[in-house]
This record gives C-alpha cells, structure tokens and sequence, in this order.
C-alpha cells in the first residue's frame, strides 16, 4: 500500500499543514506551477517519490519538467497534466487523470478513469478554497480523501 499526496498549484508557497502532509506521504503527485527552482528544490529534499508536470507558471523550470507524465502505482496508472484541455484525445489505460490550473477542487468520473483536481494549496486566488488530496493505493484499488486546508 502506498499514500500519495495530490498536490497542485503551490506557486512558491508550501504551507506547514502541506508539509506535514507531503512527510506523511510515500509519493507526492504535483500537477504544475511550482514556480520556483527554490520551491521545487524544497519538494525535493522530502526525499520523497516526487512526480510532477510543468504548468503554465513553470517557465523559470524549463524543460527539466515533462508537460504529462504517466505513472503507474501499485496497480493504479496515473496521467499527469497540468491543464486538463491537454489531455490527450483519446487517452486510455489510465485510472486516474491529475490535473491542476483552476484552483478548485474537481473529482469526477469520465470515460471509465477519475478526472481529480487537487484543487490549490499554495496562495489563495480567486476566492478558492485551500485544498489537497491524499490518495490510499493498494493492488489496483485507490481510496481518495480531499483535504481542505486552513485559507
């Protein structure tokens, strides 16, 4: 079993309550706009399992991060991609779609795969809420749990 967290948006702002949560984590998934080499540097040095894409606002991270990534998890696959309109057409043999770049949290059903927004768990913009997920994997079956967190 493996506890990943599902994070997007941070924009240069990792909350403690985030941290605490990205250290409770065996994997953390990060769906774009980290902003900052700084930022990514401190994401990595949890020494955690760290999967992430390139947002909009990554431009100073360059081509060091993939536009989509697709990660396969104790029986689970993953597609990573930081807005949903570049979602390939078509996409299949994945379970669960990550995406970030509206800030609201999102978790639906399409096409027999889970579409999930983590929501924005950096800055609070656009009268959003403050949101995470966690997500329990274990031999092809996954248990969501959405984390809202103090704005």
């Amino acid at each position: 079993m493996k506890r990943l967290a599902i994070i997007s948006d941070t924009h240069n702002l990792l909350r403690p309550q985030v941290l605490e949560r990205l250290a409770a984590a065996d994997i953390i998934l990060h769906a774009g706009d980290v902003s900052s080499p700084d930022t990514l540097e401190a994401l990595r040095d949890l020494g955690k399992d760290l999967y992430l894409v390139r947002g909009n606002n990554d431009w100073a991270l360059g081509p060091r991060i993939p536009p989509t990534l697709t990660v396969p998890i104790e029986g689970v696959t993953f597609f990573l991609v930081h807005n949903q309109r570049d979602v390939p057409p078509g996409l299949s043999g994945v379970d669960v779609v990550v995406y970030g770049h509206t800030h609201r949290y999102a978790q639906e059903e399409r096409g027999g795969a889970l579409w999930l927004n983590p929501g924005s768990c950096g800055p609070r913009r656009f009268h959003q809420e403050v949101t995470m997920a966690v997500i329990q994997v274990d031999h092809g079956r996954y248990e969501i749990e959405r984390i809202d967190l103090p704005q």
